[in-house]
């Protein structure tokens, strides 16, 4: 007993002097300084910057302020087109957000939709799934040299995270925070984009290619982020719950000039989004006392600012 209690004392010591052996080499090596995501932004060229398209670009206004949402017509241009019309068409004006879940989503449209739903106009109640495209359809991808357990190629398409699939012809947009999906039911053609999201939390990459997602949240996210959680199953708010109401939604081509938010992307094909993105796969010290050399794809985000005043 005597052997094994000591033997006992001599395995903790030998462990604590592991462990302070490699804290003090861990500090010993500190990271080279390297400048920053932000410090490589503003070192950045008009040219790196591109302008939102109003044709592309929706402004949904809440009582807390708007969220601008940059639409991706290369991946879902059935989806797009109908939720258009549904716009043009006022349909999500008096709606509100249905849901918000922990971590997961916020979610919009109908909040009758299963008693006495609001009618579609002239916008189509199912549209195909387009949970991927043809690769032909993206003609500007820029590949991250990252590995990635749901893509074969993940990379950057204008400004939208993407992951494609070189040996079935395909590509997709990722579930990365602030991204915008067509809720659907069982059925692959059950989502008319009446109904939306957009994550809220950690990037539910699961749902790549099972569900049809049509953008991204490139402004106002914060106003969905912090909405108060609904108390029903999956995040969905009880009959006594308080909803966020939807204002309007509008396509900022058909919002007077004055009235757009005037905001620029960086161009993913620019040469210095590789910086940023290399900024972020091995950040540099003193702070930093370990460099990862690798950065996931809803990681490697993609800078939005204020177009600059002349």
């Amino acid at each position: 007993m005597a052997l094994s209690r000591s033997f006992r004392v001599l395995s903790l010591s030998g462990l604590s002097l592991i462990a302070t052996a490699a804290t003090v080499t861990a500090t010993a090596a500190d990271l080279p300084v390297r400048p920053s995501a932000g410090e490589i932004i503003k070192t950045s060229k008009p040219s790196d910057w591109r302008p939102l398209d109003p044709a592309n670009t929706l402004y949904m206004e809440l009582p807390g302020g708007r969220v601008v949402i940059e639409l991706a017509p290369d991946f879902a241009p059935l989806a797009i087109a109908n939720i258009k019309t549904l716009v043009k068409e006022h349909y999500f004006d008096g709606l509100a957000v249905n849901r918000s879940q922990d971590n997961y989503v916020a979610q919009w449209g109908d909040p009758n939709a299963e008693t006495s739903p609001k009618s579609l106009g002239s916008a189509k109640a199912k549209v195909p799934g387009e949970f991927s495209v043809p690769i032909a359809n993206d003609k500007r991808f820029v590949r991250q040299k990252d590995f990635d357990g749901y893509a074969p190629q993940i990379g950057h398409s204008n400004g939208f995270p993407v992951g494609r699939d070189p040996k079935a012809g395909t590509t997709w947009l990722a579930h990365c925070y602030g991204m915008v999906g067509v809720g659907r039911d069982n059925d692959t053609d059950s989502g008319s984009g009446a109904e939306l999201y957009a994550v809220n939390g950690h990037a539910p990459r699961h749902l790549d290619r099972n569900i049809t997602v049509v953008g991204r949240v490139v402004s106002g996210m914060p106003l969905l982020a912090t909405l108060p959680r609904g108390g029903e199953t999956m995040g969905f708010y009880g009959p006594k719950e308080a909803r966020t109401p939807i204002i309007s939604v509008r396509l900022a081509a058909e919002v007077p000039e004055a009235e757009r938010s005037h905001l620029e992307v960086m161009r993913s094909e620019a040469p210095i989004y590789q910086k940023v993105i290399e900024a972020q796969r091995n950040r540099g010290g003193p702070w930093n006392k370990y460099a990862a050399n690798y950065v996931e794809l809803c990681n490697a985000t993609i800078p939005v600012r204020e177009t600059p005043k002349l």
